[in-house]
C-alpha cells in the first residue's frame, strides 16, 4: 500500500497530521495581525502573514525551541523603523528577516536614515497563498507571498518567499527570490536572524558550528570568545556577546549551524550555502530575561551598511536582476544530535573555506 492510501486508511481527516490554518490575533500588541498556524506531526510553527512571512513561535516534540522577546507578539507599529526605538518592536521569534537596505545597527548615510535591521522584517505579505496537498507521494504544506520594499523616487525591491514543510520530514524550507524591479542599481543586504530559547536553550545546550575562525564583535564579547559553544545559566544584567564565524563548507558551498540539547534529546540544524550567504554571526545573550542565541547567516557583515560603504564592497543588485536564498531548518532527535557534531568536525577538517 502506498503512503497516501495508508495514511488515508489510518485517519478520518489528514488534518489530524498536517494543516495550515489562518489566524488573526485579537489582543495586545498583536491585535489584528494575520498569521498561519502550521502543524506537521511533532513540529508546529506560526508564519506571520503581516511580518515578512517570518516564523514566530515554533515547537518540536512538545518543546518550545524559539525565543520570544519581552515585547511579545506584535504586529507592525510606529516603533518599527525609528532608530534604536526598533528594539521595542523586535519580538524575536524563530526567524526575523533583516534587510533589505540595512542590517543590524541603525545608521545614517547620504542624508538618509536606515533603521535597525531594516524595514523588510515588518512588511506585510501580498499575493498570499496557503495550501496543504499531495505532491506525488508527499503531503506538503506550503505558504507563499511577496513583500515589497519601495519608495517614491527610490528603491523597488521585492522578496518572494515560499515556506514549505513535508509530512514525515521534520524540516522547514524557506526559499527567497529577491528581485530588483527598479531601474537603478540598489544596495541589497539580507540577514536571517534565527533565535532560539528555553527550554531548548539552557545550561545543557551546545552550539554546534563548523567554525574555522571566531572573531568577537567588540570588547564586551572578546573575553568570552572561547566559550561560544556553551550556553551558561542566566546572569543578571550581562551584556550581549556577538561573534563572527568563518564557516567551513563542502565543495558545493553547503554548510550548517546547529543547537542541540542532549537532556531533552532534541536539536535544530540550519542548512544554507555560503555562496549565497557568505557571512555568519552568532548572537549570544545569557542576560536574565533576555536569554537567547541567534544564529545568523547573511550576505553582509554584522557591522552593517556604513562598514561596507567604507570598504566599498556593499552588496548590490542590478536593475531587474534576481537572487535566490535558500534556508532549511531541520529538527533533530535521538542519535541525530551526535551525528551533527561529527558532521561539524568533518567539515572543519575536510571542507573548503569559501569565504
Amino acid at each position: 500500500m502506498d503512503k497516501k492510501k495508508r495514511l488515508a486508511a489510518l485517519t478520518g481527516n489528514m488534518q489530524q497530521l498536517m494543516y495550515v490554518r489562518p489566524a488573526v490575533y485579537e489582543e495586545g500588541r498583536a491585535r489584528g495581525m494575520k498569521a498561519y498556524q502550521v502543524k506537521n506531526g511533532p513540529l508546529s510553527f506560526t508564519v506571520m502573514a503581516d511580518k515578512c512571512l517570518d516564523i514566530a513561535e515554533a515547537s518540536f516534540l512538545g518543546h518550545n525551541v524559539s525565543f520570544l522577546a519581552k515585547p511579545g507578539l506584535m504586529g507592525r507599529g510606529h516603533c518599527d523603523t525609528n532608530g534604536q526605538e526598533a528594539l521595542r518592536s523586535i519580538m524575536g521569534g524563530l526567524l526575523f528577516t533583516s534587510g533589505l537596505e540595512n542590517i543590524c545597527a541603525p545608521c545614517r548615510s547620504g542624508g538618509v536614515d536606515y533603521p535597525m535591521h531594516g524595514r523588510i522584517r515588518t512588511t506585510p505579505a501580498e499575493h498570499l497563498s496557503a495550501d496543504v496537498c499531495w505532491k506525488g507521494e508527499d503531503l506538503c504544506a506550503q505558504i507563499t507571498g511577496e513583500m515589497r520594499e519601495a519608495e517614491l523616487f527610490g528603491e523597488n525591491l521585492v522578496l518572494r518567499r515560499t515556506v514549505t514543510t513535508r509530512y514525515g520530514e521534520n524540516r522547514i524550507c524557506i526559499e527567497d527570490r529577491i528581485v530588483n524591479e527598479g531601474f537603478r542599481t540598489e544596495p541589497m543586504m539580507v540577514l536571517y536572524h534565527m533565535n532560539f530559547g528555553y527550554p531548548l536553550l539552557c545550561g545543557e545546550a551546545e552550539i554546534v558550528l563548523p567554525s574555522r575562525k571566531t572573531v568577537p564583535r567588540d570588547e564586551a564579547a572578546a573575553p568570552h570568545t572561547g566559550g561560544w559553544r556553551r550556553m551558561e545559566e542566566p546572569k543578571d544584567q550581562e551584556p550581549e556577546y556577538v561573534f563572527l564565524h568563518e564557516m567551513a563548507a563542502d565543495g558545493d558551498g553547503n554548510t550548517f549551524a546547529a543547537i542541540v540539547n542532549p537532556t531533552l534529546g532534541i536539536g535544530v540544524k540550519i542548512v544554507y550555502n555560503v555562496k549565497e550567504l557568505p557571512y555568519f554571526m552568532q548572537w549570544k545573550s545569557i542576560a536574565s530575561g533576555d536569554y537567547t542565541v541567534g544564529l545568523e547567516p547573511a550576505n553582509a557583515s554584522v557591522y552593517g551598511r556604513k562598514y561596507h560603504e567604507k570598504r566599498k564592497d556593499l552588496p548590490i543588485i542590478e536593475p531587474f536582476a534576481e537572487e535566490t536564498k535558500r534556508i532549511e531548518l531541520i529538527f533533530l532527535a535521538g542519535g541525530q544530535l551526535e551525528e551533527v557534531k561529527k558532521e561539524a568536525e568533518i567539515l572543519v577538517n575536510e571542507g573548503s573555506g569559501l569565504q
